[in-house]
Formats: structure tokens, C-alpha cells, sequence
């Protein structure tokens, strides 16, 4: 059976919502875009081709239904009241006012979680009051300003995974909460959820979260009773809020019904659980574990992309995909210089120029003062710089977790 294609060639700035562009006037190599040929499904994507094309080829025949359209701009309706986007949110201060006041969250957290954690593997109860301690002031510092508390977080060394992954998890569910525009106390909830749905690991065998093979029918059983083990942990601890005990429950489940541990489908899976397992997925694809390398943040909403409609609700991975930007905060980048550098901050009207913070000389090697540098607005030698490059974190052993701000 043959595909006929209508392809007509058209002006990026005629470009619109719905349309399905089947060639660029480039390679598709070295786009954002996961696939030759992509439905233009949101101002992200339409931002991203005007940046990278001059003239693009629409496909004609498979031009979106406008009611599919105006559908994916709701952002997907929901069953549940405080999932509906209530606000917009503003970033009230700059990332540079904003970092110390991050910095400090940031520590508070991270000794927190490491305490909480342990006290939980050792058989003490959770305690509530340190959750919230920190929480509060993690979301209050991203809602001041979306890039500062997520581009300190990914400077940091990451010993534990169990306890960075918790502290990651917690920072991107607030970060999506705000994109959404949801209530601050959903965002809480949401970043609750995200610092402890792993805590039921505690009680699994450390022997198995690190095993760098296979696993037995057995001892997976044994990982997945994590999820039953969480929700135990929370409930003794005397928290009832139902979006943190949905992550714990649902995290693992899966659109398709593939997920555990009640192979749940769909809309039957509670909007923080849909929102918190891209979370997690996220994460743990982009941070090193024994069994398998990290890989970029770029590459990872790639293959989350892919997914989407199969294993995640399709609307919601875009809308996290415009929420985190083409070079997500915290990216490792190479320059159009040579210099290796990390996105701090996007800027929101050219996602493909955002500030970046310079790591290396030329040559990769490390600097012994870093420096800010503004890829929309700053020059080199006269001419303008470019991201011709991401990946992994690791891939390049330069030290910045002694960087501290101002």
C-alpha cells in the first residue's frame, strides 16, 4: 500500500499549529526532532523549526483536525479539579538574585533527604515534619524562578542515586506543577510525592538496586514490592494526602497497562501519577547507575517522545517537553567555541539560545573560574555562538559541584 504525500513547500514564518512538516530544508541530524517528519503540535515546536529553518515541506493530506488542535492546547482535560491550570506563573526575581536563596534550599534538602532516608532504612519512622521543612522552600524557590534551584541541582556530585534521584524527582514534579499551572498546594504535593516515592527502596536489598546483570522472576518481585513497601512507610508516618500516596502508588504504571503493580491503564491512572512517572523516567535516564550509562537531557525527552501515547499520555509529554525547553537547565553542552559549558537559564522567546554557564577552555579543559555567557545576547570574536553539541553528565570529568553563587 502506498502513501501519497501532498508536500508543499512553505515560508517558516507561515508555519502554523497542526500542521505536519515532512521536510526541512536541513538534515534532520542534529534537530530536536526524534523522527523524520513531525505533527506541529505546540509554540514550542513552531519557535523551534522558525529557529532552525528558513523554508520547511508540510504534508498537506495529514494536516490536524482543528478540534485536535484546540484539544492539545487544553493541555489535556482532566477528572480532577486541582489539576486544572489555575495561574500563570512569572519568574518574580533573576536567576541571579534568585541563586543563593536556591543554594541554601538546596543544602537544607540534601541533608534532609539523607537523614529521612536513613532513618527510614534503619527502621525509624519517617518523620513528616523535616518532609515538609523542605519541600515548602523548594517550591517556593522555583516559583520565584523557574531555571535557579533545577541548574544548582545539576551541578551537584551524585553519590546516592536512591537520594539524588529523590531530590531531582522532587524538583522536576514542582517545575512541571508551575509549567501547569496548578495550585502551589498541588505543587507541594507533587514535590512530596516526587522526594518520597522511592522510599519504600529502603527496604529492598541494596545487593539488587545495584546488581549490574539480570534479575531473577524473584527478586524483580522483590524491587517492585517497593511501591507497596513506599505507600506502608508514608501511611505509618500519618500522611494522607491523596496526590503523594498516588505517586507512591502509580509511579510505575504505564498507559499501555505494561506498568506495575496493577498494570493500570490510561486515564485510570491518577493525573500525579501519569505527571510523576515521566518524572522518574526522566531522571533515571539521565543519571549513571551500575547497570547502564547516563544519557543527555536532550536525548532522554527524545526517547520519552517516542513513548508518548504508548507508555505516557501523549499530552502530557508535550507539555513536558515545553516545560524543561530543547536544551533542558542543567544540560552539558558544547559550544560552536569548543567550551564546554551548562544551561542555567532558558530563555523563553529562543529556546535554542538560552544562558549557559562555561566549564572549559577551548581545548575541555576546566576552568579555574567559571563564567556566565548569554547565547542570544553575547558574541565571540565578533561572531555569535551556538549549542553544536550535548551530552551526559560524566562524560567530561569537570568538577562543578565546589561552584557557588554570588
Amino acid at each position: 500500500m502506498t502513501t501519497q504525500i501532498e508536500e508543499t513547500r512553505i515560508d517558516i514564518a507561515d508555519l502554523e499549529l497542526g500542521m505536519y512538516v515532512c521536510r526541512l530544508d536541513r538534515p534532520w541530524e542534529g534537530t530536536p526532532f526524534p523522527l523524520q517528519g513531525v505533527e506541529v503540535r505546540s509554540e514550542e515546536d513552531v519557535l523551534t523549526l522558525r529557529e532552525l529553518c528558513k523554508f520547511v515541506y508540510i504534508d498537506r493530506r495529514r494536516t490536524l483536525a482543528l478540534d485536535r488542535r484546540l484539544l492539545l492546547l487544553k493541555r489535556g482535560p482532566s477528572q480532577e479539579p486541582r489539576f486544572r491550570p489555575t495561574t500563570t506563573y512569572a519568574d518574580q526575581t533573576s536567576l541571579d538574585d534568585e541563586l543563593p536563596r536556591a543554594h541554601d534550599a538546596l543544602q537544607s534538602i540534601t541533608e534532609t533527604v539523607d537523614r529521612i532516608y536513613s532513618d527510614v532504612a534503619h527502621g525509624r519512622e519517617l518523620a513528616v515534619e523535616q518532609v515538609e521543612q523542605v519541600v515548602r522552600p523548594l517550591v517556593a524557590s522555583m516559583l520565584r524562578s523557574a531555571d535557579a534551584f533545577l541548574f544548582l541541582e545539576s551541578l551537584r556530585r551524585h553519590d546516592d542515586y536512591t537520594y539524588s534521584h529523590a531530590i531531582s524527582c522532587g524538583a522536576l514534579a514542582a517545575a512541571f506543577g508551575r509549567h501547569l499551572g496548578l495550585q502551589e498546594g498541588t505543587i507541594v504535593s507533587l514535590a512530596t510525592g516526587g522526594l518520597l516515592m522511592d522510599v519504600g527502596k529502603t527496604r529492598v536489598e541494596r545487593e539488587l538496586l545495584q546488581r549490574n546483570g539480570p534479575l531473577s522472576e524473584a527478586e524483580t518481585a522483590s524491587v517492585h514490592r517497593h511501591v507497596e513497601e513506599g505507600v506502608a512507610i508514608v501511611a505509618a508516618a500519618g500522611i494522607t494526602d491523596p496526590d503523594v500516596l498516588d505517586v507512591l502508588r502509580t509511579h510505575h504504571e504505564r498507559s499501555n497497562g505494561s506498568g506495575y503493580p496493577d498494570g493500570i491503564m490510561e486515564s485510570g491512572i491518577p493525573m500525579a501519577g501519569r505527571m510523576l512517572a515521566i518524572v522518574d523516567t526522566y531522571d533515571a535516564m539521565i543519571s549513571p547507575r551500575p547497570y547502564r550509562s547516563p544519557v543527555s537531557r536532550h536525548k532522554a525527552l527524545q526517547e520519552i517522545y517516542r513513548a508518548r501515547g504508548r507508555l505516557f499520555q501523549t499530552e502530557l509529554v508535550e507539555q513536558f517537553q515545553v516545560c524543561l525547553g530543547v536544551y533542558p537547565t542543567g544540560s552539558c553542552v558544547e559550544l560552536s567555541t569548543g567550551e564546554l559549558a551548562v544551561v542555567m537559564e532558558q530563555n523563553q522567546v529562543r529556546r535554542l539560545r538560552p544562558r549557559v554557564l562555561v566549564i572549559s577552555t577551548p581545548d575541555k579543559q576546566p576552568l579555574v573560574d567559571f563564567r556566565a555567557f548569554d547565547l542570544l545576547g553575547q558574541t565571540s570574536d565578533g561572531r555569535s555562538v551556538e549549542i553544536v553539541h550535548n551530552f551526559a553528565a560524566g562524560e567530561y570529568t569537570i568538577d562543578t559541584a565546589g561552584f557557588v553563587p554570588a
